[in-house]
């Protein structure tokens, strides 16, 4: 039975043993929908996160997808366009139940203004990366690999972790809501600031966040506390900031760590220019886009400044994959780009080797499952110092949101080494029901996005977005259960191209071998993917496993 749901009692958690749909395969995938709207940031308009990032187009779409799960035979495949589904089609029983492409646009045409154009009329929806493929897990999904990103830093520049440091960042929507958490895990002392009272009582709600302070003096004198101390903290402060980035560089004030996760990259429906209030924002939309564009850049370019100016004196600074550095460039700041983005900073050299963030989702509803899977990566990866810590730290840290579920940094063979086993735990009874497994579209060889994923790439291939592609064809090819293709929309339009994929383990022998081609393959392709650009983990991966690179010359 579907458990309560007091944040959305509109949108129960899924969970149970009964079946709506004709197998296991489909209503793992109707129940990831309803999760991805139980753990929403506004179910009730089907946005999961980051401002337009939706489940489906419609509502009346919503429906039409829900019915053609729950009737659907094996060997049908379902085709959604923009969250909406569109066909029925025979198939076969080893073919994907559902290929999506959600918001591809004509590259000419692929801009922010025809995006929204397109959107008015009903015509196509943004599914962000795992919200329209119906893969978010709640703040946990990105929480690893900020709290990585945080250890990098510490490891780099802090003796190896950060007690006794300050982070400052933006942002406590869908993404940015695993900052102060990861921060706080990661020993440091972590001011989140965000424009919405209401993310910042959401995140102390469900544990994300310690502390709400009243005011900038309040909120600088418990991180000062917590620093002089070496206490790990985190508190949140409400307000814009683009106000208060600088106000704090006024004041002689320099954070060890800056960064930003606010909704920057979508002007009008994403980031709050300062001096508007949320609900004046949303009061422009309709008619005050050109209006509220060049307020939010304008905003964008003061924030980006500041930033600068924490770097200049010497602090960590660096972009956390929310287009802040390109906006903050068209508005005229000609070093935006001095600040370095995460991924080519901190975890490209992981990347190469084809790890990644790799996610699991217990379809029966049970916590004890995603314990036993915990039991079971520990098991399995004893040497591995990136699980056996993060395993540890999620047991103690991370409440569940949604469907239990976990996310860990697994690279090539390991993902699938595990995926098996747990679907021997679903055939022998181990645990209570199946386990979908997927991962987040940023991985090795599912994004092209040259301002994030994969900007600078050694061999200048930033821009090539076949790879992407390659994976979702490969993928169907495969066996995997839901396969998509998302491009950018809103201020992301024209900057990204990426490919999800989910395999349902249900205990049988077809999924084991769809579990075994789908997610080697995808593995396999991101080391090609970072091989074929000439990066030596990539290669020294290829000759250590094997992987079927074809190496000219």
């Amino acid at each position: 039975m579907p458990k309560a749901n007091p944040r959305h009692p509109k949108f129960p958690i899924p969970g149970g043993p009964e079946l709506r749909a004709k197998g296991w395969r489909q209503e793992a995938l109707l129940r990831l929908l309803e999760n991805v709207l139980s753990v929403g940031e506004d179910p009730d308009n089907l946005v999961v996160y980051a401002a337009l990032g939706k489940a489906a187009r419609n509502w009346a779409a919503h429906r039409g997808i829900v019915k053609a799960l729950i009737e659907m035979e094996e060997d049908q495949t379902l085709l959604i366009q923009s969250g909406k589904p569109i066909g029925l089609v025979k198939t076969h029983a080893k073919a994907p139940l559902v290929i999506m492409a959600n918001c591809n646009i004509v590259g000419q045409w692929a801009k922010a203004e025809v995006f929204y154009e397109l959107q008015r009329k009903g015509l196509i929806c943004w599914g962000g990366l795992t919200a329209g493929a119906w893969q978010y897990i709640g703040s946990q999904g990105v929480i690893q690999g900020t709290y990585e990103i945080f250890m990098r830093i510490a490891e780099r520049r802090f003796g190896g972790d950060l007690h006794g440091r300050f982070v400052l960042t933006a942002g406590l929507g869908g993404m940015g809501g695993a900052q102060p958490l990861a921060g706080r895990m990661a020993g440091a002392a972590i001011l989140c600031i965000d424009i919405d009272p209401e993310r910042a009582r959401k995140r102390q709600q469900i544990g994300y966040l310690q502390e709400i302070a009243p005011d900038l003096d309040s909120a600088l004198a418990m991180i000062d506390a917590a620093v002089r101390e070496k206490r790990a903290l985190s508190v949140g402060l409400v307000g814009n900031a683009a106000e208060i980035y600088p106000e704090i560089a006024r004041r002689g004030i320099l954070p060890d760590v800056v960064t930003d996760q606010t909704s920057a990259h979508d002007l009008v429906y994403g980031y709050v220019p300062k001096g508007m209030s949320v609900d004046q924002v949303k009061g422009l939309r309709d008619d005050g886009q050109g209006q509220l564009m060049a307020a939010s850049r304008a905003s964008i370019v003061e924030h980006v400044t500041a930033m600068l100016e924490f770097q200049k004196r010497g602090a960590e600074v660096f972009d956390n994959g929310n287009l802040i550095r390109t906006q903050a460039r068209e508005g005229g700041v000609a070093n935006a780009f001095d600040i370095p983005i995460f991924t080519e900073a901190y975890l490209r050299p992981l990347f190469a080797r084809a790890i990644g963030p790799f996610r699991w989702m217990a379809l029966s509803g049970e916590e004890s499952d995603i314990a036993r899977i915990d039991d079971l990566l520990l098991e399995m990866f004893p040497d591995n110092k990136i699980i056996t810590n993060w395993i540890r730290l999620a047991r103690e840290h991370i409440p569940f949101e949604g469907l239990p579920a976990r996310i860990a940094w697994l690279g090539h063979g390991e993902r699938t080494a595990l995926a098996r086993r747990v679907n021997e735990l679903v055939a022998n009874g181990e645990i209570n029901g199946p386990v979908a497994f997927s991962r987040d579209h940023l991985d090795a060889g599912a994004m092209a996005h040259p301002n994030i994923m994969t900007e600078r790439m050694k061999d200048g291939s930033d821009a090539i977005a076949d790879w992407p592609l390659l994976d979702a064809m490969m993928l169907c090819s495969s066996m995997a259960d839901l396969v998509v293709v998302h491009s950018g929309g809103g201020g992301y339009a024209g900057y990204m191209t990426s490919c999800g994929v989910t395999v349902v383990a249900d205990g049988s022998e077809a999924a084991d071998e769809r579990l075994d081609h789908a997610l080697t393959n995808d593995t396999a392709l991101g080391v090609m993917r970072y091989a074929d650009a000439g990066y030596d983990e990539a290669l020294d991966e290829v000759a250590k496993k094997d992987v079927p690179y074809i190496r000219l010359g």
